[in-house]
């Protein structure tokens, strides 16, 4: 890595508290995933039943959880995703989204489709996880405007290049994406950016976006950092994404000293606990 983050007191991350709909709070947001599909990478299954999918919302709150990112199509960031038509992505989220929203807490719409975000804000999604960034679907922007709501803005690419500079690959991404969120008419503070971790790209250049997230933090814009369970921790020390709970908190909390806002989990209560001990070890540095 090219920091050490152990060696160095790291600026604390951009606050959360400003974007509106979020919670407002001095320390790193835990957004929890639950994936409404039948072949997500990490759990292919387990929460396509309604009844499950919102049983685990509620688990993930009683945890800790300060937002839940809902997703009905599983993006797969390693391929081998099957990719789905609206009626078919709404009907896996018609009888989880609104009962997920009703408990209180803020709920994201991870989605690719324009179409499917503007149906789940109607129902009380109060944030779109869009993982092409506002690339993809040319209507997306707009809905996200037409709503005032946050954003995340997450980098990806079709495949990966293990020769590129994926620091300057993804300050080039989001530099276009702010321009289409900025056409749109979305607010910048509204806004959050994600480096994609595993999707596009090669372990070394998840572990170096993770290393580099201080780059990022030149926008001035919250970001998010979604490394749990993901592919890139199996190469380092082989392991199912079932058992791969300690190099999920590993790279989160490196994650958070070097500048993220918001990590998103599928162990929520482990990732908080993780994180209040960070904070409380580093309150009496």
């Amino acid at each position: 890595m090219t920091h050490d983050a152990g060696a160095r007191a790291a600026p604390g991350p951009a606050a959360p508290g400003r974007l509106s709909g979020l919670p407002s709070a001095p320390r790193t947001l835990v957004m929890g995933v639950v994936n409404v599909t039948p072949d997500s990478f990490s759990d292919g299954g387990r929460y396509l039943d309604p009844g499950n999918a919102v049983a685990q919302a509620r688990r993930m709150i009683a945890e800790g959880a300060d937002i839940l990112d809902i997703g009905a199509e599983s993006t797969r960031p390693y391929g081998g995703a099957v990719r789905v038509d609206e009626a078919e992505e709404r009907r896996r989220l018609e009888p989880v989204l609104g009962a997920v929203c009703a408990l209180g807490v803020p709920v994201s719409i991870d989605s690719m489709k324009a179409a499917v975000a503007r149906w789940a804000l109607a129902q009380g999604a109060a944030m779109v996880n869009d993982v092409w960034g506002l690339q993809r679907d040319p209507e997306m922007a707009t809905a996200v405007a037409g709503h005032a709501v946050p954003v995340v803005i997450m980098h990806n690419r079709e495949s990966a290049d293990p020769a590129l500079d994926i620091v300057t690959e993804m300050e080039a991404f989001f530099t276009r994406s702010l321009a289409i969120a900025a056409r749109a008419g979305i607010a910048r503070e509204r806004i959050v950016l994600d480096p994609g971790i595993g999707f596009g790209k090669v372990a070394e250049q998840s572990m170096t976006a993770i290393a580099r997230l201080d780059r990022l933090r030149g926008f001035g814009l919250p970001l998010l950092v979604g490394a749990s369970r993901k592919r890139f921790i199996d190469t380092i020390s082989p392991a199912p994404p079932d058992r791969r709970l300690g190099g999920s908190i590993a790279a989160h909390v490196l994650a958070v000293l070097n500048g993220a806002a918001i990590v998103r989990v599928h162990d929520v209560a482990e990732t908080v606990q993780a994180l209040k001990v960070v904070r409380a070890i580093r309150g009496n540095a």
